[in-house]
């Protein structure tokens, strides 16, 4: 049920078209909780359709135009009792820690290569949102949306720097199960 609720908040944030929050979603939302064009285009319709959102009354859109949506009432309402709902934690679903676990009966072959590409991907990420976060979050901007939206970027961030270290940990257990001495690669924190 989160999707809609994705959609809610980026248009609470700015009145947009689909492919607008399509292109939202890829540079920001899409860090923490992705969708393709279909899927938004979709949940866009069912809002609309819920009286959650509307089509912008000013740009009722000709053939081949692009139609913008805002929230109603009823939709800032209903995120409203989303975002204020108790949820429990997700638990933790991921192919890697479940391809080590089988490595441990069936060997470890292919694994280590793919630890090392993980990690090259987790760094490009870290990197990634620590440049965001130089640039979208300059000293002095404490507004309470500016401070939890880079709460959220933070997370991101932890987690990254969680993975790097993990990763770095299981390619030094690799090394010492094959006697090998190369470090597990990039040595940042």
């Amino acid at each position: 049920m989160s999707l809609p609720h994705a959609i809610l908040t980026a248009l609470v944030e700015k009145p947009s078209s689909g492919l607008e929050l399509t292109r939202r979603f890829d540079r920001s939302i899409g860090y923490f909780w992705s969708a393709t064009h279909q899927q938004i285009y979709r949940e866009l319709g069912k809002l609309e359709a819920d009286g959650l959102i509307r089509a912008l009354r000013d740009q009722q859109p000709a053939r081949g135009q692009k139609k913008s949506y805002e929230v109603l009432p009823a939709g800032r309402a209903e995120l409203a009792r989303w975002a204020a709902a108790a949820q429990d934690p997700k638990p933790l679903r991921d192919t890697m820690l479940l391809r080590l676990r089988a490595a441990a009966v069936v060997g470890t072959t292919g694994i280590e290569a793919d630890l090392r590409r993980h990690l090259e991907l987790h760094q490009r990420q870290l990197a990634e949102y620590e440049e965001i976060e130089k640039r979208d979050f300059p000293p002095g901007r404490d507004s309470t949306e500016d401070r939890l939206r880079h709460l959220v970027l933070r997370a991101g961030i932890d987690l990254e720097t969680f993975w790097t270290q993990w990763l770095r940990h299981a390619l030094t257990e690799f090394a010492a199960l094959s006697g090998d001495t190369e470090p597990p690669g990039d040595e940042r924190a």
